[in-house]
């Protein structure tokens, strides 16, 4: 059985803040040993389950935050950017099902460390007219490439977020919003136990060979419209230069394609944002 883990820093167990997540932040050294805990529980998870082939992909921000020597043996550790697939860097059709450890609501709920991909930078974004963020494009991209999502772990707003998406995705709640910054922890223990029979349970119930999704180009070639609305003028007018892109209003791009390559168009949107603004994630 090969597994794909995608692990985010917000939605880690006991993390609340700026300053456990941004390389820099006070608790930041902290913030990445449990981020490399939670992975961990994951991969034990998936060991019971039977897996036999663990990719772990470092998903936040630099995407250099997990310790290679912290990581369960068992798994192997994509890190560092840029990547051309991002949150879902190395997910292929091959892989068996999909693990978002870490993840967090999107722009707008008022979940820990809420944001879609770039802070404030993003508003808004659109998944064929249906409000996404991080947890919906990543469930999308890796359906149209007949890869399960199985299980997710985060506070209880990412959670609720998943099951809007898909109610047969297993989830973890690690910790409770009481606001953006601000949550009702877990307990460590308690809450990477709960990660780790979750991931077995999950995926001995997922057995290799049993998803319903489709495989392949056929899926893939089905088209979507992907809409951004930007905090700045500015990079929607630059991404105009991208054939394909279309104004929606002065803040908000369109554009038409499959999923995965959409998905791979959109970390290009994110890179000419980058290039444009320099605000810090969290305000």
């Amino acid at each position: 059985m090969r597994i794909y883990i995608s692990v985010d820093l917000e939605g880690i167990t006991g993390l609340v803040d700026a300053d456990d997540v941004q390389p820099g932040g006070r608790d930041y050294e902290r913030g990445r040993l449990m981020m490399a805990e939670d992975v961990n529980a994951a991969v034990r998870g998936a060991v019971a389950a039977g897996a036999t082939d663990i990719t772990v992909n470092d998903a936040h921000g630099p995407m250099r935050n997990l310790l290679p020597e912290a990581l369960h043996p068992a798994a192997r550790l994509i890190r560092g950017r840029p990547k051309q697939m991002g949150m879902l860097e190395g997910l292929a059709p091959e892989h068996d099902a999909v693990i978002c450890v870490g993840y967090h609501a999107r722009a707008g709920a008022l979940g820990v460390l809420s944001h879609s991909f770039m802070g404030h930078e993003i508003e808004d974004i659109w998944l064929d007219g249906r409000p996404v963020g991080e947890i919906g494009l990543a469930h999308a991209t890796a359906a149209a490439m007949g890869v399960p999502v199985t299980v997710l772990t985060g506070d209880d707003c990412a959670c609720t977020e998943m099951a809007e998406w898909d109610a047969s995705v297993t989830t973890v709640a690690v910790k409770y919003a009481r606001d953006r910054f601000a949550a009702d922890l877990r307990p460590t223990e308690e809450a990477r136990a709960a990660i780790e029979s979750a991931v077995a349970s999950g995926l001995a119930a997922f057995p290799k060979g049993s998803s319903t999704l489709p495989k392949g180009s056929a899926v893939a070639a089905a088209p979507s419209i992907l809409e951004v609305r930007w905090q700045s003028a500015s990079v929607a007018s630059m991404l105009l230069g991208i054939p394909g892109v279309t104004l929606v209003d002065t803040r908000t791009v369109r554009a038409q394609g499959a999923l995965p390559g959409l998905y791979r168009l959109f970390g290009v949107w994110m890179r000419v944002a980058a290039s444009l603004t320099n605000q810090p994630p969290y305000c």
